[in-house]
C-alpha cells in the first residue's frame, strides 16, 4: 500500500502521551503487585476509581492531541503509541464491571480506520471482518505489526464473547498467515481455531510502550475460553466424551475459582449423562486477576441452564434420573414416584416451565418411571403409567408422517407455515409418536415378564402398527448418522418391538412368524447381535439346522465391537429405552451353542462371549 506524506506531531506531544501511558500502566501493575489473594482484590477495588480518572484524563489528552492535528493524516510515528493507548484503554473499558463487552468494539474499528487513513485508504463501508482483512493484508509496515496483532487479540475476545467462533477463526487465519481451513488444521484433527490460537506468535512488548495486560496473557485466556466454549457446544450436542476432553483442558488454563467451579459443574453434568461413577479428574489451574477474564468471554445459554437455581421438583427428578443411569433402580423408582406425586399437587407450582429447566417433556418422565418400575418387578404399575402416556398422545399424532431422506428437509401438510415452523411441528409429531410407541413397547415387555405372551404380542403389534405412520422418503437404508435423531429413536423402537414379538412367538411355538420378525429386525439394523441370535434360534426350531449352524459360526467369528449397537457408538438413545435394550438381549446363548456344537461336533464359540 502506498504511504501518504506524514506530518509528525511535536516530539514533546509524543513524550507526554507516552509518559501518561507509562504512568497508567505503572500504577496498575503496582496495584497488582501490592499483595496476593484477598489483598490484591482489596487493593484493586481501592484503585479502580483512580484508574478510571487516569484513563479519562489520558483519553481526553489523546483527543486534544488528535484535534491539534485535525485535517492531517495519521502519522506513522504516532500510530504505534496511538494503537497501544487504544489497546490499554479498551482493556479497562472491557474489564469494567458494568461494561457491555459486545458493544465496545467500535473503538477497534476506529483504530483500524486511522491506520488506513495513514496510507491514504478508507474502509468505512467495509464490515469489521473485511476491514481486518484489508488492514492485515495491505499494511506491512513493521512498526505496526505488534500493535495491530494486539488489537486483533482484543477483537477476538469480543467475538468470542458473542460466540462468533467463525469470525474469530477467520481473523486468526490472517494473523497467522494461514490461507484456508485445510492448512489451519493440525495433523491430529485438532480444532482449527484452537490450533490457530496456539500457532499465533505473540508480539513482543516494548519497554517504552508498557501494557496493562500482556498479549501473552490474553492469548492464554483466549485459548482457555475457546476450549471451554467448544466443550459447552459438545455438551449441548450430546458428544460427552469429546466435551469431557475439552473441559479438562480448559480446567488447566487461565481460570478464576469461579470459572473452575463452572467447568467442574459441566464435567459433572457429562459424568451424569454418561452414567460415570464420578466426575472425571481435571488438572486445575488458577490465574491472577486480569482485566480481560474468562467470565467476560463465556456466557452461553447452556452454561446458564446448568448453573441456574433448581426447583425442588427438578432436584427430585435429577435424583431419579441419576439413580436410573447408575443402575440403582429401587431408589430410582421411589424418586420417580415422589416426582409424579409432585405433579399431582400442581404442575404450575412444582415444575418450572421456562426453557432452562432440567426436566424433559412429561411423557418422557412417565416412560423413565415405567422403566424403573419394570426393573424392580412392578410390571402392572409400569403398564398403568404407559397407558397414561398412550391415552394422552392419542389425538396428537397425524395419521401419516412423511420424513425426507435428508436431515433438514421435512415435509409438512400445512402449506402456510414457514420452514422453521414446519420443522418444529414435524419433529414434535415424531417425538409424540416415539412416546406412544415406546409406551406400547414397555407394555409388551411388561406383559412378557408376567408370562402373558398373547397380551405381550398384542402390545408389540400395536407399537409396530403405530410406527407404520412414518414414511421415509428416499432410501430405506440410510446410515444411522444421516437420519434425524427422532427417526433413529423410532427405528430402535421398531427393532426392539420386532425382537420382543418374535421372542413371544417362539414361546408359543409360532416359529415361522418369529423368523419373519427377526428377519425384519435385521433389515432395520443388520449388525444387531440380539436379532441375529434370535434368528438362529428360530431357524433351529424350524429344523433348518445346517443354516442355523452356519449363521451361528459366522456370529462367533465377529470381531469384538463389530456389533453396530455396541455401547458408546452413535447417538445415545433416550434413558427410557435402556430397560428395553436389556430385555432384548438374547438369553439362550449357552444352551443354543451346546446344541449347535453337538450337531457340528466342533467347539464353536458363544457369540455373546
Amino acid at each position: 500500500m502506498k504511504r501518504r506524506r506524514w506530518v509528525s506531531p511535536e516530539p514533546g506531544c509524543l513524550q507526554a502521551w507516552a509518559a501518561e501511558s507509562q504512568d497508567l500502566a505503572g500504577r496498575w501493575r503496582a496495584a497488582r503487585c501490592s499483595g496476593s489473594g484477598g489483598a490484591v482484590a482489596q487493593e484493586e477495588r481501592r484503585q479502580r476509581g483512580g484508574f478510571g480518572e487516569l484513563l479519562l484524563r489520558m483519553r481526553a489528552q489523546f483527543l486534544v492531541g488528535l484535534a491539534v492535528i485535525a485535517g492531517l493524516p495519521a502519522a506513522l510515528p504516532c500510530l504505534p503509541l496511538e494503537l497501544t493507548i487504544l489497546y490499554n484503554s479498551l482493556l479497562f473499558t472491557m474489564g469494567a464491571p458494568d461494561s457491555d463487552i459486545k458493544g465496545e468494539a467500535e473503538g477497534i474499528r476506529m483504530g483500524l480506520l486511522r491506520v488506513l487513513e495513514a496510507f491514504g485508504a478508507c474502509g468505512q463501508d467495509l464490515s469489521t471482518e473485511e476491514l481486518w482483512q484489508k488492514v492485515l493484508q495491505e499494511v506491512t509496515v513493521e512498526e505496526l505489526q505488534a500493535p495491530l496483532h494486539r488489537l486483533g487479540a482484543l477483537q477476538a475476545a469480543w467475538w468470542l464473547a458473542d460466540s462468533r467462533l467463525g469470525s474469530t477463526t477467520g481473523l486468526f487465519r490472517l494473523l497467522t498467515n494461514t490461507e484456508d481451513q485445510g492448512r489451519g488444521r493440525s495433523s491430529d484433527g485438532e480444532n482449527e481455531l484452537l490450533y490457530l490460537l496456539k500457532a499465533w506468535r505473540v508480539p513482543a512488548e516494548g519497554v517504552s510502550l508498557p501494557l496493562v495486560q500482556s498479549a501473552e496473557d490474553l492469548k492464554q485466556i483466549l485459548c482457555t475460553a475457546t476450549v471451554f466454549l467448544q466443550g459447552l457446544q459438545e455438551l449441548e450436542a450430546g458428544n460427552f466424551p469429546t466435551a469431557i476432553s475439552l473441559l479438562q483442558e480448559a480446567a488447566g488454563g487461565f481460570c478464576s475459582k469461579r470459572v473452575l467451579a463452572q467447568i467442574y459443574t459441566c464435567l459433572g453434568c457429562c459424568a451424569q449423562r454418561m452414567a460415570l461413577g464420578k466426575t472425571p479428574p481435571a488438572a486445575a489451574s488458577s490465574s491472577p486477576y486480569f482485566l480481560i477474564r474468562m467470565e467476560l468471554l463465556v456466557h452461553t445459554p447452556i452454561l446458564a441452564s446448568l448453573l441456574r437455581h433448581r426447583q425442588p421438583s427438578e432436584v427430585k427428578y435429577l435424583l431419579a434420573q441419576r439413580c436410573l443411569q447408575y443402575g440403582r433402580v429401587a431408589d430410582a423408582a421411589e424418586h420417580y414416584l415422589d416426582f409424579l406425586a409432585l405433579l399431582q399437587e400442581g404442575l404450575q407450582q412444582q415444575v418450572p416451565l421456562d426453557g432452562g429447566s432440567a426436566l424433559p417433556r412429561i411423557p418422557e418422565v412417565f416412560l423413565e418411571a415405567a422403566s424403573a418400575l419394570e426393573q424392580v418387578g412392578r410390571h402392572k404399575d409400569a403398564i398403568t403409567l404407559c397407558e397414561e402416556v398412550i391415552s394422552r398422545t392419542t389425538g396428537l399424532i397425524p395419521q401419516m408422517l412423511q420424513v425426507e431422506e435428508r436431515l433438514d428437509q421435512l415435509e409438512c401438510p400445512s402449506p402456510g407455515a414457514g420452514l422453521a415452523g414446519r420443522l418444529l411441528s414435524q419433529k414434535d409429531s415424531l417425538c409424540r409418536l416415539a412416546w406412544r410407541a415406546a409406551g406400547y413397547l414397555h407394555q409388551g415387555w411388561a406383559w412378557a415378564e408376567l408370562g402373558k405372551s398373547k397380551e405381550s404380542i398384542t402390545q408389540f403389534s400395536r407399537c409396530l402398527g403405530d410406527l407404520l405412520r412414518v414414511q421415509l422418503c428416499g432410501s430405506s437404508f440410510e446410515p444411522a448418522g444421516s437420519l434425524m435423531p427422532e427417526v433413529e429413536v423410532l427405528q430402535k423402537i421398531r427393532l426392539l418391538s420386532l425382537i420382543g414379538r418374535g421372542a413371544q412367538f417362539l414361546e408359543l411355538g409360532r416359529h415361522k412368524e418369529a423368523l419373519l420378525d427377526f428377519q425384519h429386525g435385521l433389515q432395520i439394523s443388520p449388525g444387531d447381535l440380539a436379532a441375529a441370535s434370535y434368528l438362529v434360534q428360530a431357524l433351529w426350531e424350524l429344523n433348518r439346522k445346517q443354516e442355523a449352524a452356519a449363521r451361528w459360526q459366522k456370529l462367533s467369528q465377529r470381531a469384538p465391537g463389530e456389533d453396530g449397537q455396541q455401547e458408546g457408538q452413535g447417538r445415545p438413545f433416550p434413558l427410557y429405552l435402556v430397560s428395553c435394550l436389556k430385555q432384548a438381549t438374547f438369553p439362550h446363548c449357552e444352551s443354543l451353542t451346546r446344541s449347535i456344537q453337538g450337531c457340528l461336533g466342533t467347539g464353536s464359540q458363544d457369540p455373546s462371549g
